[in-house]
This record gives structure tokens, sequence and C-alpha cells, in this order.
């Protein structure tokens, strides 16, 4: 447990070092003039000139140089502070505070929907291999996961919001805000899901061990249970650790389509703003996010599997 604790927090601050960086010298890379666009952003398009723009670049001290500003921003990092948004001013600490937790409630949502879609549908066509159903199942998913996100989000929007006016189209409040945006990501997560449980199902139900508690006496069902269902959950488990780099990703764009009060949603505001703060600020967070995900499935895989907990005591004897 320490040592995976240990690997994950070195792994936690070269994500916080790369991203930052690889941030920082992205935003510099985009062509226009920062100044302006911060300006625009704080006064709005139709009140800025050149003597703004001026007066934004000495303020914020952007003529600088790259390094800099570069080094006085990494030493901020290191002293925890990541600086105020150049356009409102506000700490980004606060600022994404505030938006994180809509965030992990729309993540928490979303996969907890994609769970309920895919756990069923993956442990049907396992047991039923090259049937029909699978095959209809299999097709589907290949659909659904060739679809952007965001294509996916603009069709439940026609079809659910504006055809049949069940969910409000964009925005955030009661629950029903919710439904359209997690579920959007929800079938994007469930159409691979589903594939890697349908596998896993097969592959238990063929294996020798369930085979062996057949022949004991056991039924199906007491053998899937008892042998079956947790053999299962383990490679699954660590297939949604490695989908939330797709969560991550499609929250971003479900965000700003739906007016999502999240991260992604300001991360796109920032980016338009050149608010370079806020998107270095968001996009550590996101990174930082990804990273406490795959710990929590390495935690959780390491309790449940005795396997690793034994090779770990045979290494240390």
């Amino acid at each position: 447990m320490i040592k995976i604790l240990f690997s994950r927090v070195c792994q936690a601050l070269f994500v916080a070092w790369s991203v930052g960086t690889l941030t920082f010298v992205l935003m510099r890379l985009i062509p226009g003039d920062i100044a302006y666009r911060i300006a625009a952003g704080r006064y709005g398009y139709d009140y800025v000139d050149a003597e703004a723009a001026q007066a934004v670049q000495t303020e914020l001290g952007l003529d600088r140089s790259g390094i800099e500003l570069y080094f006085n921003w990494l030493w901020d990092l290191l002293h925890f502070n990541l600086g105020n948004s150049l356009v409102s001013g506000e700490p980004v600490v606060q600022a994404l505070s505030h938006q994180l937790g809509h965030s992990l409630l729309l993540a928490a949502a979303a996969t907890g929907l994609s769970l309920l879609i895919a756990i069923p549908v993956g442990l049907y066509c396992g047991r039923r291999v090259n049937q029909w159903s699978d095959h209809v199942a299999l097709f589907s998913a290949i659909i659904i996961k060739a679809q952007p996100v965001f294509l996916i989000g603009l069709l439940l929007v026609l079809v659910f919001a504006l055809h049949f006016n069940l969910f409000p189209v964009a925005g955030f409040g009661s629950p029903e805000y919710l439904v359209l945006p997690a579920l959007a990501l929800a079938l994007s997560m469930a159409a691979m899901s589903s594939r890697m449980i349908r596998n896993s199902t097969h592959q238990v139900l063929n294996a020798p061990y369930f085979q062996f508690a057949r022949l004991k006496g056991l039924s199906h069902e007491q053998a899937f249970t008892r042998h079956g269902q947790l053999n299962i959950a383990l490679p699954v488990m660590a297939f949604v650790g490695i989908q939330a780099v797709s969560l991550v990703e499609g929250i971003v764009m479900i965000e700003s389509l739906f007016s999502w009060p999240g991260i992604g949603h300001a991360l796109s505001h920032a980016i338009f703003r050149r608010d370079i703060p806020v998107i270095q600020g968001a996009a550590l967070l996101m990174g930082l996010l990804f990273v406490a995900i795959n710990t929590l499935v390495d935690i959780s895989q390491y309790l449940l599997d005795p396997r690793q907990r034994l090779a770990k005591q045979q290494v240390m004897a």
C-alpha cells in the first residue's frame, strides 16, 4: 500500500510540472495579442483599443521575457499558489474549488450511469457469445464509440430536449439538468465497458476453476457468485480507471455544450480569453484528478485481490 501511494505521489508531482509547463508553452505559441484578448475579456470587444491592451500588458507584466514568467510561475507552484485570474482578478484556487464540485458530480453521475448500462449488457452478452444479441451489442458499441461525445450530446438535445421536451437544453439547477450531460458521457463510456465485461464474463465461464466448481456440485449461479463475479470485477475496475482519460476529455466538451458550470466549461472560456493562470490551474487539476482516480483503482484492486497481497508478502520475505 505504501509503495502504491509513494509511486502515485511521484506521478502527481511529475504531472503537475509537465502539465503546467506544457500549458504555459502552448498558450504563448498561439498567434494573437494576449493583452488584447485579456482586455476584451475584461471590458468587452466593443470597448477595447490599443491603449487599453497596452495598459493591461503593463499592469500584468506581459512584456517580460517568457523565461522570467515561467520561473515566477514555477516558484508560485512550489508554494501552492496558482495565482489570480488575469480577467476577473479572482484567485484561481477559489474559482476552481467552486467548479470542482460540479465537475465531480457530473463525472460520478456519468460513471455510475455507464456501469448501470454496461454491466447488464456485458453479462448478458458474455453468456451468449456469438449469438444475435451479442452481434447487435457489438455493432451498437462500435457506432456509439465512433461518434465524438459532443455529437452524442447534440443528438440527445435534439431528441429529448427539443423534440420530446423532457429535459432542459442546458444550464444548472434542478437534477433534470444533470441527465443529458451525464447520459452523453455514460453512453460513450458504456460502449467500451460493456465489451470489456462481456469478454471477462466469457473468459470466466470457460476458465478451468469455474468448470471445476461446477463439477463439485455447485449450480451455475452459485459458481458464478462465488468464483466469477470478483474475477470479472478486477479487470473491469482497471479498465474504468483507464477510461478516466476519456472522461476528463469528454467533460471539457460536454460542460461547454450544456453550459455546465464545471472545470471544463471554465477552461474553454479561459482559453478564449487567454487567461493563462486559470488555464494552467484547470489543466493541472484535471491531471491530478486522473492520478487520483488511478490511485483509488490501484488501492481497490490491492484490497480485493489476495494474489497481489500474497505477491507483495513473498517479495518482502
